[in-house]
């Protein structure tokens, strides 16, 4: 029973020994982790960083998907209320009115003093 304690003893005495030689080390060591970690980790900065960047290119998306929902409301409310509106757009798919012609001109047969004038 004496043996199995001083064993014991020497046992603590070796942890001791060794934190004492390799303490300052070991603790350095893991800072260092703990940096890395927190610098290239899931969470780290690195992520949280590119995070960002992603909600930014979200927030852009959307302010611009807003802009043209607007647009396309005003052009709806401008179909449903505003006679040149739809007048402009049937032309614009070549629609005529009665007793209207419509003529046109294959693009290959336009020169450059005639496509400038339109």
């Amino acid at each position: 029973m004496g043996s199995r304690k001083l064993e014991k003893i020497s046992a603590d005495e070796k942890l001791r020994n060794l934190l004492r030689q390799h303490g300052r080390g070991l603790l350095g060591l893991l800072v260092l982790l703990l940096v890395v970690h927190d610098i290239f980790g899931t969470h780290g900065f690195l992520a949280m960083r590119r995070t960002a960047d992603e909600i930014q290119k979200v927030k852009t998306d959307l302010d611009q998907l807003n802009k043209q929902n607007a647009d396309l409301a005003q052009q709806v409310k401008d179909l449903k209320t505003d006679p040149a509106t739809i007048i402009a757009m049937g032309r614009a798919m070549g629609l005529a009115k009665p007793g209207e012609v419509i003529i046109k001109i294959p693009d290959s047969q336009i020169t450059p003093a005639t496509s400038a004038k339109r």
